[in-house]
């Protein structure tokens, strides 16, 4: 009861929020690169995996099945911690003493984006797959070409008909960016872990923080929701 007794949730709202405020451009901006590159990437490994060429297929079935799993606050760490010196280990051998760095937003973003990647992937592999093959064929016999084929009919119903799926990915690397605190990405739990052992308001300090990511995802999710009763009306 004494622990109740002295919580004090007015001194954490006004130290803590202005600061949970400056991170929330941080958060932002990795969710949105973070989201964008995602798209990019799980559109290519997509038309990758129904290639008709063996080792392609191959090569991107093992990178998704090792990103699959693994969990990603492992793929983080190894982004920002491995991966720049073993890129200074290759650079070495053409230049003694090469160091390359990132910086732990940019790895941060890069993880998210290819984690996500290949879930979003295999969504629009799938949604390809459903599309008629008779779309296919009559295009090939009006003289479209099979990229033609792929990049006028095929692609742009998929990533229309997956619409919803990516809105719902979206709100989860929202949420996701809270592990970007473990690669020192000076983001809102960082600053909320910061602030809880220096003032010791711990059960006020990450209150808060729920509350904000609370506050950050319901009006996503419901405009998520939105664009997908809109894409419905396509359908």
């Amino acid at each position: 009861m004494n622990i109740l007794a002295n919580l004090d949730f007015s001194t954490a709202f006004k130290y803590l929020v202005p600061s949970l405020i400056d991170g929330l451009w941080i958060v932002i901006q990795t969710t949105i690169l973070g989201f964008l590159l995602a798209i990019v990437l799980g559109l290519f490994m997509a038309i990758g995996r129904t290639s008709k060429v063996k080792m392609i297929r191959g090569i991107l079935v093992v990178f998704l099945e090792f990103i699959r799993g693994t969990p990603l606050l492992v793929q983080l760490v190894y982004m920002y911690y491995v991966v720049p010196l073993l890129i200074s280990i290759i650079g070495q051998l053409w230049n003694p003493g090469y160091q390359f760095k990132i910086s732990s937003v940019v790895a941060g973003t890069i993880g998210l984006g290819i984690n996500y990647g290949c879930y979003i992937s295999e969504v629009i592999r799938s949604s390809m797959l459903s599309i008629d093959a008779g779309q296919t064929e009559a295009a090939l016999a009006l003289g479209l070409t099979n990229n033609q084929v792929l990049s006028r009919i095929i692609i742009p119903q998929a990533l229309r008909n997956v619409v919803p799926v990516f809105g719902n990915y979206l709100v989860m690397m929202l949420k996701d960016t809270s592990l970007l605190a473990y690669i020192s990405v000076n983001e809102i739990l960082l600053r909320t872990q910061s602030y809880a052992s220096q003032s010791f308001l711990t059960i006020e300090s990450y209150t808060l923080l729920a509350i904000f990511y609370l506050m950050l995802s319901l009006p996503l999710s419901q405009l998520v929701k939105l664009v997908e009763k809109k894409m419905q009306k396509f359908n």
